[in-house]
């Protein structure tokens, strides 16, 4: 059984893994993702690319009707198979394959996360507020920090 941390990475290699089909990333992703799931056997890499094919063409052929459906049901085949693939390794070397596994869906996942309490709102990534139907304001902002500067070392007087 694999622990949460490797549980929530193996979710987010699905994502983004049917997040850049049908897009400029795809080629690259869909190489990467096809190596990775190799490791190092050309024959076991033309099957991965097989079925990613298989993957981007299910999206693509889904109708609007059906397609966050479909998008769900990609996700969860990618997450069950990077699951499988960690699963079946020994610790040290699941700790590598995972690493590798980071460094390839970091750039498809956004790193943005929100909280919130009585006191405020904390969002990482941009926020958009924007109301409507005789509301009072509408706010966009983008990479803006708030706080205090750090104090300057005894080198930096």
């Amino acid at each position: 059984m694999l622990s949460e941390a490797m549980a929530a990475l193996a979710a987010a290699g699905g994502t983004a893994v049917v997040q850049a089909a049908g897009t400029d990333a795809w080629t690259e992703m869909r190489q990467q993702v096809a190596r990775w799931f190799g490791r190092g056997d050309p024959q076991r890499e033309h099957a991965e690319l097989e079925r990613l094919d298989q993957t981007a063409g299910a999206l693509e052929a889904a109708r609007p009707a059906e397609a966050e459906r479909v998008l769900i049901r990609q996700e969860a085949v990618w997450q069950g198979r990077i699951e499988a693939l960690l699963e079946s390794l020994e610790d040290i070397e699941r700790a590598r394959v995972a690493g590798e596994l980071r460094s390839l869906v970091a750039p498809q996942t956004p790193h943005r996360s929100v909280s919130a309490d009585q006191g405020g709102l904390a969002v990482g990534g941009d926020a958009r507020v924007q109301s409507d139907h005789g509301s009072a304001a509408a706010l966009t902002m983008g990479n803006v920090t708030f706080g205090n500067p750090p104090q300057p070392g005894p080198h930096q007087d």
